[in-house]
Parts: structure tokens; sequence; C-alpha cells
């Protein structure tokens, strides 16, 4: 409590004074401190059995494998980025949309890109200056336009195998990437097929594209992860293969070299230094917590919830588990305003709750992620917003009000989760 309540408090006062991305002004590392200080100061162990108990948490397992992942997956966006395969990318999508089907285009190329990048942030960057730029020549209401785009940035950052978001369901729920990959298939395919229909039918605008020149090799990285992460090889080992193939592109055009490749490399490492830092701290402190009783309160109360709207087992069981799990990830991720932070501080909790309800760790890990996402898209003061908003010219909250995907997304999942049997 005393954690959100300092990362929302701080946002609140710097959005009330004007300030630009005011939800990051406290970054979030800083603001869990003063949680861990109370943590260890309410703790009925000896002092120096509450800091053994807080890095027994730094050091579990899932938090380091995150951790490394995390370090990868940087590492892979950086020299992908950095050796042309974000530009080829864009270029290959934007020679296959019709001109009539702008808006469905651009959200096909921003979800393909965010897909193999693991980033919805690093995609918007990407995609919204041509989408800007394309827009105005057609014609096409620029929170539309910017509405499509963050669409399809979320639905690949949801759904790829390195996005920090998958890594913290799969790590924090015990269960493979391609198995959650797959789970998450059953909502979000629907979701983005409704999304397309959505924005072809009130599709405006027509421009003719310049020709693209299309370097089909800096796209084979991208294309490499996803079709080993699909086929379900070890996620330590995808991600060094697309960071070697990355660099081998960059090496065979004669202007990139091993110290650069080095180099982009670290800056990719240190792209993650916020979320690797506060997903150890956030292990430790879930230690804390768990040794005080704190996770166990937590989890009691929505057990109470969750026994007004199911007496029965089964099915009915895992139904209420699930909605419960939604629940407070969506107002965690409404309170912190990062999807990822959202997942990690939900992620012990709903863990208890799927053992409990006999939800299945790779279901438990795709509604975790998928309602995150759900929130990240429709909250105005969430980074995506903000930095396509800053992008197009726009208000924050004109951006959200058509990222259809969010909205549609929303239904289908509470849909699914209510209706689909669990045999």
């Amino acid at each position: 409590m005393v954690f959100l309540a300092l990362f929302i408090g701080a946002g609140l006062y710097f959005q009330s004074q004007g300030v630009d991305f005011a939800f990051y002004q406290l970054p979030s590392v800083i603001a869990i401190l003063p949680a861990i200080i109370l943590a260890v100061i309410l703790s009925k162990q000896s002092l120096n059995q509450t800091i053994e108990t807080f890095i027994r948490g730094i050091g579990h397992s899932n938090i380091i494998a995150m951790c490394l992942i995390y370090l990868l997956a940087g590492a892979f966006a950086a020299v992908a980025k950095a050796t042309g395969g974000v530009d080829a990318t864009v270029a290959l999508g934007l020679s296959l949309i019709p001109s009539q089907l702008l808006l469905p285009g651009f959200f096909v190329i921003a979800a393909f890109i965010a897909t193999a990048m693991g980033t919805s942030m690093g995609t918007i960057a990407a995609v919204a200056p041509i989408a800007l730029g394309v827009a105005t020549q057609a014609g096409i209401s620029l929170p539309l336009m910017a509405g499509a785009v963050m669409s399809g940035a979320l639905f690949g950052d949801n759904l790829s195998i390195i996005s920090d978001t998958t890594i913290a369901a799969t790590r924090t729920q015990g269960c493979e990437m391609k198995d959650k990959f797959r789970e998450n298939l059953i909502f979000a395919l629907p979701a983005s097929l409704i999304t397309l229909v959505v924005f072809t039918v009130i599709g405006q605008g027509h421009a003719e594209l310049a020709s693209q020149s299309i370097d089909f090799v800096k796209v084979i990285p991208y294309l490499t992860i996803l079709v080993l992460a699909v086929a379900g090889l070890n996620v330590f080992v995808v991600l060094t293969i697309g960071i070697l193939l990355a660099g081998a592109t960059g090496f065979m055009t004669g202007h990139y070299d091993v110290i650069t490749f080095g180099k982009d490399i670290y800056a990719g490492f240190s792209n993650m230094q916020e979320i690797f830092i506060l997903s150890m701290l956030v292990g430790g402190l879930a230690a804390l917590m768990q040794q005080q009783g704190g996770l166990a309160f937590v989890s009691a109360q929505i057990e109470k919830l969750i026994s007004r709207f199911s007496k029965s087992k089964g099915e009915a069981s895992c139904r209420a588990a699930e909605l419960g799990m939604a629940g407070i990830v969506a107002a965690t991720n409404a309170c912190v305003a990062n999807n990822t932070v959202s997942i990690v501080v939900s992620g012990d909790i709903a863990k208890d709750l799927a053992q409990k309800h006999g939800v299945s760790p790779k279901r438990a890990a795709s509604v975790l992620d998928i309602f995150a996402c759900i929130i990240q898209g429709l909250i105005p003061y969430g980074a995506q917003a903000l930095l396509i908003a800053s992008i197009f010219g726009i208000s924050p909250l004109a951006a959200v009000s058509y990222t259809w995907y969010g909205m549609i997304l929303a239904v289908v999942a509470i849909l699914i989760v209510v209706f689909r049997s669990r045999h």
C-alpha cells in the first residue's frame, strides 16, 4: 500500500502541475524503497534474519531467470534496431498494405513488430512517425490512426515471448512460454480479428504510398525468433540466436563491427535496468510480505470475495478464481500504469489462487497478461498513450479513446473466462 500510495500520489501531484509523463517522474524503483524499509521495520524476525529473507526473495530462481531473460530481450531489441531490422520490417509491412486499408494495415504492422520486438513502446516509437505522415497525407483522423497503431502494439506485446509482460507472467506462474503463447491466442485472435473488421469498416482516407526499399535479410532475425519460440525452443537459446542473427545481418552490410555489436548489446542491457532492478526488489519485498503473512491476508480477502460468487467447486470455482486474478492485476495496473509491474506485484497472489482452485499455470499466466494489457491500453496516463500522443500532437485521452483492441479484448476475455470449458 505504501508503494502504490507513493507511486500514484507522485503521479497525481505531477499531473496536477501539468508535468509531462507525470506518472513516470518518480521511478518505481525509488517508490518501492520506503515500502521495503517499512517491511523490515514491521518484521518480527531479527534484523539479520529479515535481511536474509529479503535476499532469498531477490535470489529466487524465478526472479533471477526473469532478470536474465530481460537482459537478453533488451539486447536483441537494441541490436536488431541498430542493424536496421525495425526499419526493414516496417518497409516490408508498408509494401503489403493496399491503399484503401491503411488503418487495418498499420494495426497488422504494429502487431507483427511488437510480437517480434517484445515491446509496445519500441513499436510505437518505430511505427508512429510513419503512421503520422501517412495519416496526414491520406486525411485520416489522427486519433483514429493513433488508436490503430497502439492497438497493434499492445496485441503484439501481449503475445510476444520476449515481452517483459510474458516473461513476468510465465515465471511467476511457473509455465512454459510456448504454452502461455498458445493459451493467449484463444483470447487474442478473436479480439484481433474483430478489431481488424472494425478498423476496416470505419477506415477512411486513401493514399498511394511510395514504394519501399525492402531488405528482407534484416527481417530474418525477427521471423526466426517467432518461429523458434512457437516451436518451443528454450527461450534463452531463442534470444541468443536472435542476437547473433541480428548482429550477423549488420556485419553483412559492412557498416557494423564487433565493437559496435558489443556496445549495442550493453545498451540493450541498460534499457532493461529499471524493470530488472524492480523485479529483484519486488521479489525481496514479496518474500518479506509472505513471511509476515501479508500475502496470505490479501489472498484471504480475495478468497472471501470469490466465495460470494462461487459456492461450488470445479469450473465455477476456477471461473471465480480467474476473475479474481483479473480483478487484482487490473486494479494494480490502473494504479501503477505499468503492465509488467502489475504482473510482478500480483504474481504470487495469483499463483496461490490458481493452486487452490485448480487453475492451470498457463491459464493463470494468460489471464494476468491479458487483463494487464487491457488496462494498459485504456489508461491515458500509461507510457504508450503518452508516447503516441506526443508524437501525433493529440491528447492521451484521444489516443486511448480509439484503442479499440483493448476494449474488444476486455469483452472477449470476460466472455471466454465465464463460458469456456476447462476440460
